[in-house]
């Protein structure tokens, strides 16, 4: 079994639901890889109340996706979370990178970036919409691979 990482800077919202759902979907097509999160920076995330976003928990209920993983708490990427990775994705790489090259120099070209902000869901973007067609691709490519 492979191991994917998502990354995000408190592993509350993006890096959480991109685990979940990539896990549902990989399930549905017999992938053999298995997602985990963490974050970045969790000490960032002050203001995050429970164990995950709820605005990501419903997001993921609408797509039929319930698991109990969304009872754990955020938890901070270390150094054996990366060595235990067979392919890491940071969710923003303006955000991420500067991070990585902060606290875990030596991984910051080993990691696949993508552009997906932290922000609130509105009409005009929606960062979950934009994780879920990403992770849709990456299962697609890892079909064909």
């Amino acid at each position: 079994m492979y191991k994917l990482l998502f990354l995000c800077t408190g592993n509350y919202y993006r890096s959480r639901f991109a685990e979940l759902l990539f896990n549902a979907r990989a399930a549905t097509h017999a992938l053999p890889w298995q997602a985990f999160s963490r974050g970045l920076a969790i000490d960032k995330g002050v203001n995050n109340i429970g164990p995950m976003s709820p605005l990501a928990i419903d997001a993921l209920r609408t797509l039929g996706i319930a698991s109990v993983e969304v009872e754990r708490f955020p938890l901070q990427v270390e150094e054996r979370d990366l060595q235990a990775a067979d392919h890491i994705i940071a969710l923003q790489e303006a955000e991420h990178k500067l991070y990585l090259q902060e606290r875990y120099p030596a991984w910051t070209n080993k990691v696949e970036y993508w552009h997906i902000r932290d922000v609130v869901p509105m009409p005009a973007y929606n960062p979950l919409d934009e994780i879920a067609r990403d992770v849709q691709r990456l299962i697609t490519n890892f079909c064909g691979a």
